[in-house]
C-alpha cells in the first residue's frame, strides 16, 4: 500500500502525531505530540503524554479540569493550521479545483506555484498512488515550507510528488514531455505568461485551470487563452460558502461567511489543427497593458508579503512537524510488523 493510500492513520495517538485539540469554548489548538510536550493556555496545562496511547475522539482534562477533545485533523483542518510561507488556497477552492479540473487517480498533473502546499495535498490525494504531481515553485524557501507540510501530512515524501524549483516556462519541457500532461493548475500573478508552455505540455482534451484573485487578472488570462485558438472557450466561476446555525428550531444562516477568495477559470486543450466553433459575444475592451495588472498586484491592494526572516521560521516549523510525522509513521510500521 502506498503512502497516498493511507493518508489518515488510525489507532492510538503516537509521539510525532499531529493532533487537533478543541477547548471548552470551541477554540482549536493543533499540536505535534512530544514526550515532554505541554499545551499551555490561560485555563491550565495539558500534557502531551496524557494523550499518547488514546484513540481518536478521546476527551482529556487539563490541569484545571477543563476537558479537551482530541482528534487527528482532517485535511481541511490541517491545511488551515499548517505553517504558511505563501497564502494558501482555501479548502472550498481546493475542492472545486479537484472537481472542475477533473483530477483523477493515475493522472499526470502540473501545479504552479506550490506556495505552502495546501493545494498539493488535495491534488496528491486525487491522483493517488499511480498518478503523478509535478509542482513548480520559483522560491526555494516556499518549496521548503511546502515539502515540510506535505511530509507532515503523509508521514513521508510521497512517491508521486516531484517539486521543481524554477520557472514553469523554462522547466516544464524538461519535466514532462509534450502532450503527456493531463491537468495543469496555475496559481500565480500572471498565468497568461505560461499558457503557451502549458498548451505544449497538455494532451488533447486536457484541462488547464487558473486560480486568480482579481477581475483584471481573470479577464486578461481569459482573453489570452482565447487568442491562442488552442483551447475551448474559457469558463469562469467563484465559490462562496455560507455556514448555518442549527440548534433546535433556531435555524438561520451564520452572520459571517467565507465569500470571495479567488476566481477559477478552466479551458480544455483542442486537438492539433482543430478549430473550435465560434462563440458570438458582444464587443468589449480586450487590450491590456502591464499597468492594468500592476494596479492589482498584492502590494497594490494592501496584501502584506512575508519577510525572509519569518519565511525561514515557517520553513523550520514545517520541517519539525515533518520530522515528527515521520517518527509517528515509523512507530506505526513497527507496531504493524510486531502484530
Amino acid at each position: 500500500m502506498s503512502d497516498t493510500d493511507n493518508q489518515r492513520p488510525s489507532g492510538p495517538f503516537r509521539i510525532g502525531d499531529r493532533v487537533q485539540l478543541t477547548g471548552p469554548k470551541g477554540r482549536l489548538h493543533t499540536v505535534t505530540l512530544r514526550e515532554d510536550g505541554e499545551l499551555h493556555t490561560h485555563q491550565g496545562v495539558l500534557r502531551h503524554r496524557d494523550l499518547i496511547g488514546l484513540p481518536d475522539g478521546s476527551v482529556v482534562p487539563n490541569s484545571s479540569g477543563h476537558d479537551y477533545l482530541a482528534l487527528r485533523p482532517l485535511l481541511r483542518d490541517f491545511a488551515m493550521s499548517m505553517p504558511r510561507g505563501a497564502a494558501i488556497i482555501y479548502p472550498k477552492d481546493a475542492a472545486q479545483i479537484v472537481m472542475q479540473a477533473d483530477v483523477f487517480p493515475g493522472a499526470t498533473v502540473v501545479e504552479a506555484g506550490v506556495g505552502s502546499g495546501a493545494l498539493s495535498l488535495s491534488l496528491l490525494r486525487a491522483v493517488g498512488s499511480v498518478g503523478k504531481l509535478i509542482s513548480f515553485e520559483r522560491r526555494e524557501e516556499f518549496a521548503d515550507v511546502a515539502r515540510g507540510n506535505v511530509e507532515t501530512f503523509f508521514g513521508e515524501h510521497p512517491a508521486a510528488w516531484t517539486v521543481v524549483v524554477g520557472d514553469l516556462v523554462e522547466s516544464l519541457p524538461g519535466a514532462a514531455p509534450a502532450g503527456t500532461v493531463d491537468r495543469v493548475v496555475l496559481d500565480m500573478l500572471a498565468p497568461w505568461e505560461c499558457i503557451d508552455a502549458v498548451a505544449e505540455a497538455l494532451t488533447p482534451g486536457g484541462v488547464v485551470l487558473c486560480y486568480v484573485a482579481t477581475v483584471t487578472q481573470l479577464s486578461r488570462v481569459s482573453e489570452y487563452i482565447r487568442s491562442t485558438s488552442l483551447f475551448t472557450d474559457p469558463d469562469a466561476s467563484e465559490t462562496m460558502v455560507r455556514g448555518w446555525h442549527v440548534e433546535g428550531l433556531a435555524v438561520r444562516p451564520d452572520h459571517r461567511m467565507v465569500a470571495h477568495t479567488g476566481f477559477l477559470l478552466t479551458a480544455r486543450r483542442l486537438a492539433p489543427g482543430a478549430i473550435a466553433p465560434s462563440v458570438k459575444r458582444r464587443a468589449s475592451k480586450s487590450s491590456y497593458g502591464d499597468e492594468d495588472v500592476e494596479l492589482w498586484t498584492p502590494g497594490a491592494v494592501g496584501d502584506r508579503e512575508i519577510s525572509d526572516k519569518n519565511l525561514r521560521k515557517r520553513a523550520r516549523e514545517a520541517g519539525k512537524a515533518a520530522d515528527g510525522a515521520r517518527l509517528a509513521a515509523a512507530s506505526r510500521e513497527s507496531d504493524d510488523a510486531t502484530e
